[in-house]
């Protein structure tokens, strides 16, 4: 059983406040062209994406030449919803393998396209970040738009350590009570800092 995580592409879809917008537009049309055809204009930080370091480092290492092993992974599903602050635990120190990739749900994707959406998130605490970089993980996936705030540290801490991060998940409640599922989050063969990506559950 598979379960898309990914929000669909759309014209005009929600982006992160000072990003270019997304344009999808149809350039041509079968009845006037005799063939389809569609233009997309999008910054890869819109909708469903995997940044990378270069996102936010001074360095030149492009997503597109992280090894292809680092998109597809063990995943680890934490259910973090009703917090504003995702902090260390305990129990995740069993919960969480190594280089497996860590989902979280926090339920907001449901303001997906309001103004809160991008205002008013919760983020990881320094700890957890630290609890990621300690077992290694290959991804962290957040059903918010940014796992922190400015000055973006958290972004920083993960980036140094290798740790992708996947932001704007959805559809992530249907893995709750799953117990043991496959992440495949491929981003396009690009050369670019981050990219949109789809990001899809396979359910063992």
């Amino acid at each position: 059983m598979l379960i898309d995580l990914s929000h669909r592409i759309i014209d005009g879809m929600p982006v992160y406040p000072g990003d270019a917008e997304t344009i999808l537009k149809q350039s041509k049309h079968f009845a006037k062209d005799y063939y389809n055809n569609h233009q997309l204009s999008i910054n890869m930080h819109a909708g469903t994406h995997i940044d990378g370091p270069m996102h936010l480092l001074d360095c030149q290492e492009y997503l597109s030449e992280f090894p292809l092993e680092t998109f597809v992974g063990e995943g680890c599903l934490l259910d973090v919803s009703g917090r504003s602050f995702i902090d260390y635990e305990e129990q995740y120190e069993h919960l969480i393998k190594e280089k497996q990739i860590v989902i979280l749900y926090t339920g907001h994707s449901k303001w997906y396209g309001e103004p809160n959406y991008f205002a008013d998130y919760p983020v990881l605490t320094p700890a957890f970040a630290e609890l990621l970089v300690r077992k290694q993980v290959k991804m962290i996936g957040l059903d918010t738009p940014s796992p922190d705030k400015e000055p973006f540290d958290i972004h920083k801490t993960l980036f140094h350590n290798r740790i992708l991060i996947i932001e704007n998940l959805i559809h992530v409640e249907q893995l709750l009570d799953v117990e043991a599922f496959e992440i495949i989050a491929l981003p396009l063969p690009i050369r670019a800092d981050s990219s949109v990506a789809r990001v899809i559950a396979r359910i063992e």
